[in-house]
């Protein structure tokens, strides 16, 4: 048994039916080793079946696809199997992104204790960050924009030599996904609920997002020292969604707080250890280092950072390290106060410097054995990336359906860029929610960083806006923008950005034309002059009649003729108008079909908008 160059297993001799459909030839039976996904193109460079031939049998099987589509192994094993060749997967990615060694499974025997990673959830205001201050003796709130949280950060304590990781989440119900991604990386939720607001939406999502993650839950019950303060009416809120506290006879702890004050702080810290200490949690910190991207940003001295979470492994300076699409090597490591690391151990957050590119939060991130790998994981992650994004489209009766929608919608194009990951993704989902009447966001290019030349051209070139979230324009960029009419918009608060984008929606919306009655005339008499024709004497019965407007003849409710009031005379005075309850004269140019009865009805139209 041989393998050629393309990946090919040849093995014994088969007929009649050859490669490519031919009969009567003897030839090898061939054995393909296929990625989870490739290009037609490349399919059929390592197949030897033409082109062609690999477009129409994907026609055959109804899936339209050109050569630069990239289709999975099952797509492919339909082309495949119709020209006898036998084809079989190779390894998923992340079957190859292990260190040589390591087979992915923790060694029962190498666990040890970790510290508990906790993750601050409540809605928007309640007091999170504070409280999280609290704790850590910091002053994050006062930095951030209107003291609202718009990112994940990761900060770790050491109390009584116990460590705690903490995770804070944005509470603006824009960053549900932010929140949903912390929740699913923690061991334990703590719920923060204001005394003197109690249960809020975003609270609810809180509660959602923690019991989807399945992690205890411990009810912090902020601002008691607040006048108006009523924990009591928390416990009860707390209790119709099926969180019943412990000293109402639940499992749920609940410690009540105030961030200003500190009162009840070591109470909620002393709980928390209890939690973890009967979760008995534990990671293996002898193999290769694995977790999460809990945020990443482009910093322009330093280039992409990363702040990850390790859940397993520890993570060493001089690692090679995947995360989704991104890879690299780490340069350096820094804990959440800016100190310089060696190593980061299980639940404990760092900041990597090293990644050739952003990573996405939320991302897994894993270590490798050699920079070989790392490339040949990440290029096959972007191969499966490329796949959902360029997935050739199956044909049905619904498609005729939806290219007439699509047809009719009116997009507003955006290039969108923010100060972080986590907040582009946001921003972004937020965005392109928004539909007024059929106008859309279609967001072509979204990322983190300041706002550079390139972005402007992008948006010079698409006819494009660009928005800038907690991020400014480069000077470059804002004399590009001027010099190519690019309007750059920029926000701290993402309720304003949205409200803004919601007034250009509207402002895209095709005029209609509302047509509004300005007045009625009844025909009582009609009159011949030498000079005008005919004169329909009427009597002014509704609004007023104006020299000049538009007008219908109505004759029984019937629309005989349209035109305008050429002459408007009242007696024998020529007027510009006639108001409800007076006689006038009216004529029409050369229309001269009155009768008795007739109505002459004034009107205007104006050019609005929808709503």
């Amino acid at each position: 048994m041989t393998q050629d160059a393309t990946g090919l297993v040849k093995e014994g001799r088969r007929g009649p039916r050859a490669v490519g459909g031919r009969r009567g030839e003897a030839q090898k039976q061939r054995y393909l080793l296929l990625p989870q996904t490739l290009s037609v193109k490349e399919l059929a460079e390592r197949s030897g079946i033409s082109p062609i031939d690999v477009i129409k049998q994907l026609m055959r099987n109804g899936i339209m696809a050109s050569m630069n589509n990239v289709i999975d192994f099952d797509v492919a094993l339909l082309v495949t199997s119709a020209f006898d060749i036998r084809a079989r997967p190779e390894a998923a990615p992340e079957d190859r992104g292990r260190t040589s060694g390591d087979d992915g499974a923790e060694d029962p025997a190498q666990l040890e204790p970790r510290p508990p990673v906790v993750t601050i959830l409540g809605h928007v205001d309640h007091g999170k960050t504070s409280l999280l201050d609290a704790i850590r003796a910091t002053k994050v709130v006062d930095s951030e924009v209107g003291h609202i949280t718009q990112r994940i950060g990761a900060y770790q304590i050491d109390h009584d030599g116990q460590k705690i990781t903490f995770l804070d989440t944005p509470g603006h119900e824009a960053f549900t996904a932010i929140r949903a991604r912390g929740a699913r990386v923690t061991d334990i939720a703590v719920l923060v609920v204001a005394a003197d607001d109690g249960v809020m939406p975003q609270t609810l999502e809180a509660i959602n997002h923690a019991k989807a993650a399945e992690v205890p839950i411990l009810a912090a019950i902020n601002k008691i020292d607040r006048p108006d303060a009523d924990a009591e009416r928390v416990k009860r809120q707390l209790a119709e969604q099926n969180m019943l506290v412990e000293d109402w006879g639940g499992d749920v702890i609940s410690v009540p707080v105030s961030a200003t004050t500190g009162e009840g702080i070591p109470d909620l810290v002393e709980s928390l250890l209890l939690v973890a200490e009967l979760a008995e949690l534990k990671a293996d910190p002898h193999r290769a280092a694995r977790g999460v991207i809990i945020e990443a940003k482009l910093d322009r001295n330093r280039g992409p950072l990363a702040t990850v979470l390790v859940q397993s492994g520890t993570l060493n300076v001089g690692d090679h390290i995947v995360a989704g699409t991104a890879r690299g090597r780490v340069r350096a490591l820094a804990d959440d106060n800016g100190k310089r690391l060696k190593t980061v151990e299980p639940a404990q957050p760092a900041e990597v410097m090293g990644f050739g590119s952003l990573p996405d939060a939320g991302d897994p991130f894993t270590v490798v054995a050699n920079e070989r790998e790392a490339r040949a994981l990440a290029e096959e992650r972007q191969r499966v990336e490329d796949a959902q994004r360029s997935r050739p489209r199956v044909i049905g009766p619904e498609d005729v359906h939806t290219g007439i929608a699509l047809s009719d919608a009116k997009e507003l194009n955006l290039i969108l860029k923010a100060d972080v990951q986590g907040s582009v993704e946001a921003a972004k989902a937020s965005l392109e929610k928004l539909d007024e009447d059929g106008a859309k966001v279609r967001v072509l290019h979204a990322g983190s960083g300041t706002i550079t030349e390139s972005d402007v051209l992008l948006a010079s070139a698409s006819n494009a806006m660009v928005v800038g979230f907690a991020t400014n324009p480069e000077p470059s960029a804002e004399r590009v923008a001027d010099r190519e009419g690019v309007q750059v918009k920029r926000y701290d608060i993402i309720y304003h950005m949205i409200e803004d984008i919601e007034v250009v929606l509207k402002g895209m919306l095709e005029p209609v034309q509302r047509e509004i009655i300005t007045g009625q005339a009844e025909i009582r008499a009609i009159f011949s002059a030498s000079r005008t024709g005919k004169i329909a004497g009427c009597m002014v019965i509704e609004g007023r009649v104006t020299r000049g407007a538009r007008v219908r003849v109505l004759r029984e409710g019937e629309v005989i003729h349209e035109g305008g009031i050429t002459s408007l005379r009242h007696f024998r005075e020529d007027v510009t108008e006639m108001g409800a309850g007076t006689e006038c004269g009216i004529s029409m140019g050369n229309y001269a079909d009155f009768e008795e009865g007739d109505v002459i009805q004034a009107y205007r139209r104006e050019r609005t908008r929808n709503a």
